[in-house]
């Protein structure tokens, strides 16, 4: 066999058996591989940032790795912004980056490019020497180390940059499985100091390993007992919610509302979480959003198990089994135009049981508060802040759960970022509904142009946030893209749309005009 051919059925072996592709000439060998390898699901995109956020979205609902395959520098570039997204949420990816031979490089060919220092903006692990002897081992290197948590926002993202030559040398050399790593346990000291300090003016921040359910439920316990408050981040990857589970505060996006939520916290106890800063640098506004006088303390680390250090903490307190949880609530049918309430309304009615929603900016957001009182749904949220995240991760997650529907709420702008997202739902046959909120604008840079001072947009600077000129026809685009789609003006209409969509299988648009 090759190297490629070795590569790919060590993954096989491994239970890393998806791949998101772009490919182009420096990978054919490693695409010979998977022909070779039925095993391997190949998924066709059509643009890179579709084939990066499908990893994600299939990561953070699996738990282990999807492979992208990329065309050498060029195609990692256009595949960062989504990596980005990837590893502020620590998803396991692996990239395989074809590259040229090894020998070919010094010749600088037209599309030769420094991919090491591309993959450094978005990778916990590079590799870009193998051989075709080597080429298995790595692989299984580089699965370890999108399975092993790191500290901070490095993630667990693994890029192997692989030379031509190397895929299609012969090699006898096979790769055997790795063991899964662990997360880092707590030290029981951390967890009987956070015992101390818990009351009413402690607040508890989840993110990471913190936000499964079983570390919610634990924190919910402890809540019960110390009186304590409990947060998610701004921007959790996912949050397993749904009448039953656990209530926890979430913080806003805007420092200010940040700093309202956070009047009386006199102790922030960090499980899985940072120090919350800013989104962005305002003036007058402090980066760091920590009350004066406010202690900090950390329970667990990024890279920690937070789930057990919660679950020891809460049985240390001897916290209680019973706690607050989400409670069904009963919507009224919403009517008149559609606005992104009536829309979230609709959304937290309709959705089946076990429901994947995939949010990007713009309203979709507003439909996360009602959906926790809805049925059992799992929400992916924007964790990077790189827009067109939505619909790729509507894909991955799409793949990894085909049992389940897959929601995706996209405002107009983001979608454009990554519409080829579409074609792929519809080659695939993906259980989809994407929803577009459609106020054709960049509504939020109008929000924060005027939050940086100004008092008034002007008409050169509205130019720039208005996406009416031309208007764009998102159900037209979609279907030529071979997905059913409808544009819809009110409520009622949205209503019976969502409803007719989550009843019949495979992918679907609707465009809401807001």
């Amino acid at each position: 066999m090759n190297g490629a051919s070795s590569l790919i059925r060590a993954f096989v072996d491994a239970g890393v058996n998806v791949c998101f592709a772009n490919p182009g000439t420096s990978e054919m060998h490693l695409v010979q591989a998977m022909d070779g390898v039925p095993e391997m699901r190949g998924v066709l995109c059509l643009f890179e940032g579709v084939c990066t956020g499908a990893a994600d979205g299939y990561g953070r609902m699996t738990g282990r790795p999807a492979t992208t395959l990329l065309h050498l520098g060029p195609g990692l570039g256009n595949g960062i912004a989504n990596l980005h997204n990837a590893r502020r949420a620590s998803t396991p990816i692996i990239n395989l980056i074809g590259n040229h031979a090894l020998y070919h490089v010094e010749h600088d060919a037209p599309l030769t490019s420094d991919i090491d220092t591309l993959a450094k903006n978005v990778s916990s692990w590079i590799k870009s020497d193998s051989t075709a002897d080597s080429l298995a081992s790595d692989g299984m290197m580089a699965l370890t180390a999108s399975l092993t948590p790191t500290a901070g926002s490095k993630g667990q993202v693994a890029t192997m940059i692989i030379p031509a030559d190397a895929c299609w040398e012969e090699t006898a050399t096979l790769a055997a499985p790795p063991s899964i790593p662990a997360r880092q346990s707590v030290d029981e000291k951390s967890i009987s100091e956070v015992a101390d300090v818990l009351d009413a003016a402690t607040l508890v921040l989840l993110d990471h390993d913190g936000l499964s359910l079983e570390a919610r439920t634990a924190a919910a316990r402890i809540s019960a007992k110390t009186g304590c408050r409990v947060s998610l981040s701004t921007f959790p990857a996912r949050v397993d919610g749904g009448a039953g589970t656990p209530v926890t505060e979430r913080l806003p996006y805007f420092p200010e509302q940040v700093m309202a939520a956070l009047k009386g916290v006199k102790k922030i106890v960090l499980a899985g979480a940072e120090v919350p800063v800013s989104f962005f640098a305002y003036p007058a506004t402090p980066s760091v959003l920590v009350p004066d006088g406010c202690e900090v303390f950390t329970l667990s680390r990024v890279e920690e198990d937070t789930t057990s250090a919660l679950e020891s903490l809460a049985d240390l307190i001897g916290a209680p089994n019973e706690y607050t949880t989400h409670e069904r609530r009963s919507l009224a049918l919403p009517a008149g135009s559609a606005t992104t309430r009536s829309v979230a309304t609709s959304v937290a009615m309709l959705m089946p049981e076990g429901t994947i929603v995939c949010g990007d900016s713009g309203g979709g957001g507003a439909a996360f508060g009602p959906a926790q009182s809805a049925n059992a749904n799992s929400w992916l949220n924007l964790t990077g802040g790189s827009i067109g995240q939505g619909g790729p991760a509507a894909v991955g997650a799409a793949v990894a759960c085909p049992d389940r529907p897959v929601l995706a709420l996209l405002g107009d702008g983001a979608s454009m970022y990554t519409n080829q997202a579409f074609w792929t739902q519809a080659r695939e046959g993906l259980n989809v509904t994407t929803v577009i909120f459609n106020n054709s604008r960049y509504g939020i840079l109008e929000t924060e142009y005027l939050r940086l001072g100004v008092n008034e947009i002007g008409e050169r600077a509205a130019d720039l946030f208005d996406l009416s000129k031309p208007d764009i026809d998102f159900a037209a685009l979609a279907m030529s893209m071979g997905v059913p789609s409808v544009c819809v003006e009110t409520a009622e209409d949205f209503h019976e749309s969502l409803t007719r969509s989550f009843h019949e299988d495979g992918p679907s648009v609707i465009e809401v005009r807001l």
